[in-house]
């Protein structure tokens, strides 16, 4: 229903403010009136008592004229119209003028005039009364000037009053605008909001009118908007969402969700052939890098998509589905489209479950360390080990890191998981090292969030102090992939580290193309050569391996070959130099008590410049 139009709305404000003055002056006037009649009536009653105090003798005895010369100075007052005073009988000693009204006539007093009296007594006797008629026709007079001057001072209030109510009648139509642009609007982006998303949706459902629903997430957007700060966010996000608007025929509508999320929603019967072709147009536009500040930046999108009513019959299913297409598109790598299937929704399930059952696992005792060992390449002797998480459930049985550690590192749960880890580990070298095994140098694995941990440098330093395992002994491992994610906070946060005499290594290395340069900025100890590289040993993997050891060699830095199982990748990595090797060839991962009796018999601690024992996250 359209709303009034602003001539109408204008008419109403002045008529409003019309009743309103009439209102008040009515009001005034009332008051007005009662006050002036009040004054009246008390100074004629006054009058009345000193002329009855007057009367007393005249009236005890009878003496009209003494009467009359009482009412005499009556002449004087022109709004007393008559007078009279009576005896106790009720008859008239005296009127004013002469041959004036009878006595109690008061009826004949109408609206023009108001009848007062007062006692005559003689000796505390009451003896008569005298009564006067006042004309009111001054307090009226009074009154109308009252009524003109409140006239006219209203008419020039309300003609002032015209512009300062027109300003705030613009600036409340502002205000309303305002209010009603923000609540279907983004005022970042300038897109429709959540809130016209949703009112969308249900106009839709309410037309029985067929939509897709594509959901679009910003990848590491995170990352960009700690850089840049929030005003250069900002600004990226206006430039993604006009690159999608672009990009959008003219039956699709384009929402901004909050964050570094947006939807599209296309209605109409259209083929799901089309919409992938369509959500896939829109991720190859964040090809082309964004500039910020003068800033290139590189920046992929996510995307879910999901049908109506082919995959949900509400709409917040079906906004609920492409959420989990669309987080199943970053789990997959990113830069990518999902489209959404009952699948995805039974393994979001699972995931949640196991999510919450891993949140109760450290506290139920469930977790566990295995250790495989690392060996001397050229001697066979150990120098050190990885220590494997390892999670067995009462109903799920043994859960792989490869399921549970992608899960926990989706939120903080890793944090909390990488820090028993630490715990733990250093806790096992206290316990070998009371056996009578020496001290054995051992890493965790960091993920992405942990080098992103401000307190994680001193929640180590208290968990050395408390197990009083030396700070060489610890060896932390962060994959080449964390680092080429964010290198700036991760090389601070690792130099944070070995500041304190922790060990560094990098994990999986030959994926994450890091050239010399980088490596050289990067505290680190030892590289661990990726276990593909060596499964292409002997082969293709041969030239890879072997520059990847030049280069290591030259940096000073000592080298673990990763996944060996065959005598054949072991002699390679032994002439080429390589200090350390690890895999199924030397031993599989086993509980601390079976890697003590094994391994530990013979073991003699090495100085801090030789490499002793390595224990990470990874499977």
């Amino acid at each position: 229903m359209a709303g009034p139009t602003p001539i109408a709305a204008q008419r109403s404000t002045r008529i409003a403010a019309l009743v309103v003055l009439i209102l008040a002056g009515s009001v005034l006037m009332v008051l007005q009136w009662i006050s002036i009649r009040h004054e009246h009536v008390a100074d004629a009653q006054a009058q009345a008592h000193v002329m009855a105090a007057g009367a007393a003798a005249a009236v005890m005895f009878d003496d009209s004229r003494a009467a009359h010369e009482t009412l005499a100075p009556l002449a004087a007052l022109s709004h007393v119209r008559r007078a009279h005073v009576t005896n106790q009988r009720g008859q008239i000693v005296a009127s004013y003028p002469e041959a004036s009204m009878p006595a109690n006539q008061e009826h004949a007093c109408r609206w023009d005039c108001i009848v007062v009296s007062a006692p005559i007594f003689f000796r505390d006797t009451k003896v008569g009364a005298i009564e006067m008629q006042l004309d009111m026709q001054r307090a009226y007079t009074r009154l109308a000037s009252l009524a003109v001057t409140f006239i006219i001072a209203s008419l020039a209030a309300y003609l002032l009053s015209l512009p300062l109510l027109r300003r705030m009648r613009e600036r409340m139509r502002k205000a309303e605008d305002q209010l009603q642009y923000l609540a279907h609007y983004d005022v970042v982006t300038g897109l429709h909001n959540r809130n016209a998303f949703s009112t969308h949706l249900k106009d839709c459902r309410d037309r029985q009118q067929p939509l897709v629903l594509i959901q679009l997430d910003l990848d590491r957007f995170k990352d960009v908007n700690d850089k840049l700060g929030h005003h250069g966010g900002d600004q990226l996000l206006r430039q993604a969402g006009h690159r999608i608007a672009r990009t959008l025929p003219d039956t699709a509508r384009l929402f901004r969700l909050g964050g570094d999320e947006f939807a599209v929603v296309l209605t109409g019967p259209v083929a799901t052939e089309e919409v992938v072709v369509l959500a896939e147009m829109i991720l190859a536009r964040f090809i082309q890098p964004f500039t910020v500040d003068g800033i290139s930046l590189g920046l992929t999108a996510s995307a879910g998509l999901s049908r109506w009513q082919n995959d949900a019959d509400r709409l917040d299913t079906l906004a609920a589905n492409a959420d989990t297409a669309m987080y199943s598109a970053k789990r997959e790598g990113r830069n990518r489209l999902v489209v959404f299937s009952p699948s995805l929704q039974a393994a979001q399930l699972t995931r949640i479950s196991i999510r919450d059952a891993l949140r109760l696992a450290i506290a139920k005792k469930q977790l566990a360390l295995h250790f495989q060992p690392q060996v001397c390449a050229q001697s066979g002797q150990l120098q050190g080990a990885e220590a494997l998480l390892r999670w067995t459930h009462p109903e799920l049985g043994t859960v792989p890191p490869s399921t549970f550690i992608p899960i926990a590192e989706e939120g903080p749960l890793i944090i909390e998981l990488g820090r028993w880890v630490i715990g733990e580990a250093c806790r096992q070298i206290a316990a070998w090292h009371a056996q009578g095994s020496g001290y054995l140098r051992v890493a965790v694995n960091l993920s992405v969030r942990q080098t992103r941990d401000e307190a994680l440098p001193s929640y180590i330093d208290e968990v050395l102090k408390t197990t009083g395992v030396p700070a060489h002994c610890l060896e932390l491992e962060v994959t080449e992939s964390v680092l080429m994610e964010d290198a700036d906070a991760a090389v601070a946060q690792l130099a944070r580290l070995r500041a304190r005499g922790l060990r560094m290594a990098i994990d999986d290395f030959g994926t994450g193309y890091s050239s010399m340069s980088y490596l050289k900025r990067l505290p680190i100890n030892k590289l661990k050569i990726d276990m593909a590289f060596v499964q292409d040993v002997p082969g293709e993997g041969e030239a890879i391996a072997t520059a990847i050891l030049a280069m290591a060699m030259s940096l000073g830095l000592t080298t673990v070959a990763e996944g060996v199982e065959t005598p054949a990748q072991r002699d390679f990595f032994r002439n080429a130099g390589c200090q350390q090797l690890q895999g199924y060839l030397h031993g599989r991962a086993i509980p601390a008590e079976e890697f003590a009796a094994q391994w530990l018999a013979h073991f003699v601690a090495r100085s801090d410049t030789q490499e002793s024992m390595s224990a990470g996250v990874n499977s």
